[in-house]
Formats: structure tokens, sequence, C-alpha cells
């Protein structure tokens, strides 16, 4: 079974403690549909500007993303970020952000192949991009948004459109609180989040983990994974979006085993993602480590 992203590609400027990296492969389709490959068939949709680096095409190709769909445009630029980490590693701060070739009026261009793919993640994108892609596809079978504070600020009432075609939507507890206006729990965030339209929310806690709740009323939890070499947390959220959905679409069934196997599996990408700035760290790692690594997971919270 083959996943389909909606994401950004882009250049960032990263700094963190650890080290500072201009002009690094970034993007949340990037990030995304990269975790989502170590589980199915992944495609991507994006553009890229013609300042786009072709070894980055190689980088994400030789990880076994379908580039089909990555368009590059003459006389544009690809999107760019710039941040800057704090000590803690949870805080940042944006420097600077120009969208670019993806900006919010963007409108993706969708190889026939990809219409009839059935399990679908709209990235940190633009809602109208969202919805212009869901325009374009046949019948998909799972469609999940993975939105941020900056969409919740500027596109309100589109994102609330696109709410409402949607099966899931992923987001953190800050953007939970934003989006909803319940800052002092989590859960009644997600509660209210499910009136607006998805079957089922999960919310990303941070270093408290994530939770997958319904409409029905069944939650599940998984805690963070422990990790100890935290060297750049960007992406973190987008893997996360992106193994989750991987692993959906590998076992094509929303049974509450395999959310839960598909939540641990994330936790343990996303851990694997931030050891490293960019794709430093993520480009080298294998399936087998992945397993290797969840093992060690499931031991710890049996």
């Amino acid at each position: 079974m083959s996943l389909l992203t909606l994401g950004s590609v882009a250049f960032d400027t990263l700094e963190s403690p650890f080290g500072r990296r201009e002009r690094t492969l970034g993007g949340s389709g990037v990030y995304a549909s990269f975790a989502a490959s170590f589980f199915t068939h992944s495609a991507l949709i994006a553009a890229a500007g013609d300042d786009w680096l072709p070894e980055y095409s190689g980088l994400l190709r030789a990880r076994g993303v379908d580039l089909e769909g990555l368009e590059i445009r003459a006389n544009t630029k690809t999107s760019f970020w710039s941040g800057r980490y704090f000590a803690n590693m949870n805080d940042r701060e944006t420097l600077q952000y120009d969208g670019n070739v993806m900006s919010g009026d963007y409108i993706p261009i969708v190889p026939e192949s990809y219409r009839d793919i059935e399990y679908v993640l709209l990235g940190n994108m633009s809602p109208l991009s969202g919805m212009a892609l869901l325009d374009a596809l046949h019948s998909p079978k799972l469609v999940v948004a993975d939105t941020m504070d900056f969409y919740i600020r500027t596109m309100r009432d589109s994102l609330m459109t696109l709410l409402t075609r949607v099966d899931g939507l992923i987001l953190n507890d800050s953007e939970a609180a934003f989006l909803t206006g319940i800052e002092h729990s989590d859960l009644r965030a997600a509660q209210r989040l499910l009136e607006f339209g998805p079957q089922f929310v999960v919310v990303k806690r941070g270093e408290y983990g994530a939770f997958w709740m319904t409409k029905e009323g069944e939650i599940y939890v998984v805690p963070a994974y422990p990790t100890l070499n935290v060297v750049d947390p960007t992406g973190a959220g987008d893997s996360f979006a992106g193994a989750l959905l991987g692993c959906l679409a590998e076992s094509r069934d929303l049974t509450p085993d395999n959310i839960k196997q598909a939540l641990l599996y994330a936790t343990v990408v996303a851990s694997l993602n931030i050891e490293g700035f960019s794709l430093e760290r993520f480009q080298f790692v294998k399936r087998a480590e992945i397993d290797e690594r969840a093992k060690r997971f499931k031991a710890m919270l049996a």
C-alpha cells in the first residue's frame, strides 16, 4: 500500500547548542515522506525552485521516495526557513521564513499515477493546497492533516473547511490549545477538535509523548522515547506523522493494535531523526535499527 504526502521541500538554516548548518535539506514533505518510506511505498508532491540541488533529489530517491510529484519551477526560489533552538531544545525562534514557490496559493500538480493512492498525509502546508490535492484524488481511504500555528493564525477559515474533509488531524499541544482556545487540558482540546470534523485527533506533547483520541472516546497513549542525544529537533513532528501514516498504510487497518503499533513506531522514528542535523543521521537509518529500538521501547513500556 502507498502513502501520498503533500508537503514542502526547503532549505533550512539551523542553529542549536550543538552547532549550525547553512541551507541544509528540510521541509515537512522531506521529513514525512522519508520517514514513511521505512514502512511503505512513499510518494511526495511538492514544488522547488530552480535553485534546488539535484543531490537532494538523489538523497530522497536513495531512500526509496517516489519523486514523480516533485515539480521544479523555473524563475522561482525553493522555500526557506531559518531558526534557532534554545538550551532546553524544546523552544525555538524562527528567524526567517520565505514560502517562495510553496506559498499559500500553491496548487499541486498531481501525476496520474498518484490519483488512486488511498492513504494521504497533508503535511504542514496551506489548507488551500491540501483541498486542491483532495479535489484531484479519486477515492482516498484515509486522509490525515498535519497543521501548524502559522496556518491557524493566517488561514483559519480555510483550515476549518479542510477539517471537514479529513479523517484525522495531527498537531502539537500548543497548536491544539491555540485552535480551540482550551489551554489547560489537552484532552478537552482534543474533544473540541473532534467537533470540527475529523474522526480522530493525534496530539503531540513533546517530552510527554502523544495520544490518539477518537470520536467514540477511545484513547491510545504513547510516551516519548528517552533520547539522550538530541541534536536538532527540526522535522521531528513531520517524521512522526510520516512514520505514523506509513505504518497504518502498511497494516491497512485501523484496529486498536495497529494504531498502538503505529504510534510506537512513529515515536521511535522521530527519536532517530533528532539525533542529527537535517538528514545527517536519518539517511543512514535502516529498518532493522528501527525495529530494534522499537523492541527496546516495548520492553521499557512492559
